[in-house]
């Protein structure tokens, strides 16, 4: 049996973003939602084992946390004009139907408090990164050590800009609130950026055992579908709510049963999500109708590239490649030329894909990535294919920076199938 740490672990980090935006609305700071959620789950830890795990384990820990931070606001001695903004939400002579858990259904938690939370977080009055950087620490619940690495900066530094940040949200009052439609032009790309490493961070975790974090992955699509209900204009918003779609439809076969990472071109093309295809398929044809391009659109046409290959031989590589390359238009970033050197060493091969990769290296355009395990993973591979001596120390390289475990066996076995046998 599970034990009620792992299990009360587990459902926070599948709850915490839902639970959390709510809590932030209706008590307008941060750091107390954040606190009275951390109380709730440590009366979980307490209580759980005596009388069992509750059906509706988002409305416990909504509720619970929601009467500590009453309890709490009772105790300030400025209890009066707190008790007033408090009522507008709940009425202390009797408990209301939002008070009472046996009517408050998983989605009845304020489902679209979370994108409140990220139009909130992405207010131009904050900079892009101190933007990302809180919503993935409060709707993602991604640890402040996981979001400096992903800015490449330390530990504490990235704990100040956080600070910072919801010092700003505080003083300057900004409201928790989905902006008019007239007003999302001028966040929607932050929210969008936001979203996207929400899935990035599901789809691929940083650290740990597992390679997917599935919590993160399906709330990054259900936001993403909300965006789109409620943008409909917005064909990037389309398009990475389909590539995320496209991606997400090969999930089951990324992982083995052993939790073994399989390659895209091993994976076992059955168990793909076909209705998730077709739906990503087509939010990308109607994103593309509406003739504005941008870097998600391209993202989701590479994704959907791989999606409709019936086989990974007959994968059009070619395609990819170009899409690639009008990407790194958009987007040229390291690891966008790094993607594309890859795609044209699988169209032209091997060969051709690592004279691309030293190029760019003696052009310094992947600069920055002496640290990034994926430079060092994509060589190897493209020089084992290629039969080059430099494929053993190149994973070597990558085995000493990869912090996932999944990942990691996976290296482990390629550098174990180059390896002289004794």
């Amino acid at each position: 049996m599970e034990p009620i740490s792992e299990i009360a672990g587990r459902i926070y980090r599948e709850s915490c973003g839902r639970v959390l935006a709510t809590l932030i609305r209706q008590f307008g700071d941060i750091d107390f939602a954040e606190d009275i959620l951390q109380d709730a789950l440590t009366k979980a830890l307490e209580v759980w084992p005596q009388r069992g795990v509750p059906d509706n384990t988002a409305a416990w820990l909504y509720t619970t946390a929601r009467n500590r931070g009453i309890d709490r606001i009772r105790r300030r001695r400025n209890f009066r004009d707190k008790e007033e903004a408090v009522k507008q939400h709940w009425d202390y002579s009797g408990r209301s139907q939002a008070m009472d858990p046996s009517h408050l259904g998983e989605d009845d938690i304020f489902p679209d408090d979370q994108l409140r939370l990220i139009f909130t977080a992405c207010h131009p009055a904050l900079n892009t990164e101190a933007r990302v950087a809180l919503t993935l620490k409060t709707l993602a619940g991604l640890t402040t050590r996981e979001i400096a690495r992903a800015f490449v900066v330390p530990e504490a530094t990235m704990a100040q800009r956080l600070v910072r940040a919801k010092k700003k949200i505080r003083v300057a009052k900004i409201p928790y609130e989905v902006p008019e439609v007239v007003r999302h032009p001028e966040r929607l790309d932050s929210v969008l950026t936001v979203v996207y490493l929400i899935f990035n961070e599901g789809y691929s975790a940083t650290e740990g055992e597992a390679l997917i974090r599935q919590e993160l992955c399906g709330e990054a699509i259900r936001l993403g579908r909300l965006l789109v209900s409620l943008v409909p204009d917005s064909a990037e918003t389309k398009g990475l709510t389909a590539m995320m779609l496209l991606h997400d439809s090969r999930r089951e076969a990324r992982v083995s049963p052993a939790g073994e990472l399989v390659v895209l071109e091993e994976q076992d093309r059955a168990l793909w999500d076909r209705e998730a295809i077709a739906e990503g398929v087509r939010l990308l044809d109607e994103a593309m109708a509406r003739r504005q391009p941008g870097p998600f659109q391209i993202q989701a046409a590479i994704s959907a590239v791989h999606c409709q290959a019936a086989t990974a031989a007959s994968t059009d590589w070619t395609e990819i490649a170009l899409l690639y390359h009008e990407l790194a238009r958009w987007v040229p970033t390291s690891v966008v030329l790094l993607n594309e050197a890859v795609a044209i060493g699988m169209a032209d091969g091997a060969d051709a894909g690592l004279e691309r990769l030293r190029a760019l290296q003696l052009g310094g355009r992947l600069k920055g990535l002496d640290t990034y395990y994926l430079l060092h993973a994509a060589r190897a591979d493209l020089e084992r294919r290629a039969g080059a001596a430099g494929a053993k120390a190149s994973y070597e390289r990558a085995l000493e920076l990869v912090q996932n475990d999944a990942e990691r066996r996976y290296l482990e076995r390629r550098l174990a199938e180059i390896e002289p046998k004794p």
